[in-house]
C-alpha cells in the first residue's frame, strides 16, 4: 500500500473519529435527543443547558479528546512511514494538519448525524494541543483568551470568535520568536492556524448576527442559547 493511500485512510479515521458525536451520544443516556432541545446543536453548551454543566463538562473533555488523540497519533505516525519524512518538514507538517482538519470537520459535519454537528471548538483546541510543540503553546493561549473573554461577558459564542481570531497571531508570535526561518519552515501551520479560525467564524456566522442587533444568549441568561463547542 502506497504512503499516499495510508494518508487518505488516516484522513478518513480522523473524520470518523472527530464526527462522534458525543454530545448526542450523552443526551441518549438520559432518553433525550439533543438535537431537539435548546439550540439543536450537539454541542457542549446546548448539552450544559439542556443536561446541566457537569454534562456539558464531560462532553466538552471527550469532544477535545477526540481532536487530541487523533492529532497526536498522526504525528507519531508520519516519521516512521518513510525516511526523510517527518512533522517538521513541510509534506510532513500538511499531512499532519490534514489529519487534524479532518477531526474538526468531522465534528462539525458528522456522517452519523447527516453533517450537523457542533461548532468545532473543543475539537480545534484538541487538535492544536495535539500538534506538539509547534502549536501548543498558541492554542493555550487562545484558551486562555476564551476564558477570559466568557468570564467578563457570559458569552460563549463571543469568546468562541475572539479565541478563533487570535489563534493565527499567537501561533505566528510562537513562531517568530524562534526567528523569521522558523516561521518561513512552519508557514503550513500558520495557514492551518487561519483556516481553523475562518471555520469557527463560519460556524458562528448566526450568532455574529444577533451579537449585532443585541440578541445573542449569555450563560445565567433566560435566553434560547445557541452556542455550542
Amino acid at each position: 500500500m502506497s504512503f499516499s493511500t495510508l494518508v487518505i485512510l488516516l484522513c478518513v479515521g480522523c473524520y470518523l473519529i472527530g464526527g462522534i458525536p458525543f454530545g448526542y451520544l450523552a443526551g441518549l443516556t438520559r432518553g433525550i435527543d439533543i438535537r431537539k432541545h435548546g439550540s439543536g446543536n450537539t454541542g457542549a453548551t446546548n448539552v450544559g443547558r439542556v443536561m446541566g454543566r457537569s454534562w456539558a463538562g464531560i462532553v466538552f473533555a471527550f469532544d477535545v479528546l477526540k481532536g487530541l488523540l487523533p492529532t497526536l497519533a498522526v504525528g507519531f505516525w508520519i516519521p516512521s512511514q518513510a525516511a526523510s519524512f517527518d512533522s517538521s518538514s513541510l509534506s510532513g507538517q500538511t499531512a499532519w494538519l490534514v489529519g487534524g482538519m479532518c477531526c474538526v470537520l468531522g465534528h462539525s459535519f458528522p456522517v452519523y448525524l447527516r453533517f450537523n454537528g457542533g461548532k468545532g471548538v473543543a475539537t480545534s483546541l484538541g487538535v492544536i494541543l495535539g500538534i506538539y510543540p509547534y502549536m501548543s503553546l498558541a492554542g493555550v493561549l487562545a484558551f486562555f483568551v476564551w476564558a477570559v473573554v466568557l468570564w467578563f461577558t457570559r458569552t460563549v459564542s463571543l469568546a468562541s470568535i475572539f479565541a478563533a481570531i487570535s489563534l493565527p497571531i499567537f501561533v505566528t508570535l510562537c513562531m517568530f520568536w524562534h526567528g523569521f526561518n522558523v516561521v518561513v519552515g512552519h508557514a503550513p501551520m500558520i495557514v492551518f492556524a487561519i483556516l481553523i479560525a475562518g471555520l469557527v467564524l463560519y460556524r458562528h456566522r448566526a450568532n455574529i448576527a444577533r451579537l449585532r442587533d443585541g440578541s445573542e444568549s449569555r450563560i445565567g441568561g433566560h435566553e434560547r442559547d445557541t452556542n455550542s463547542p
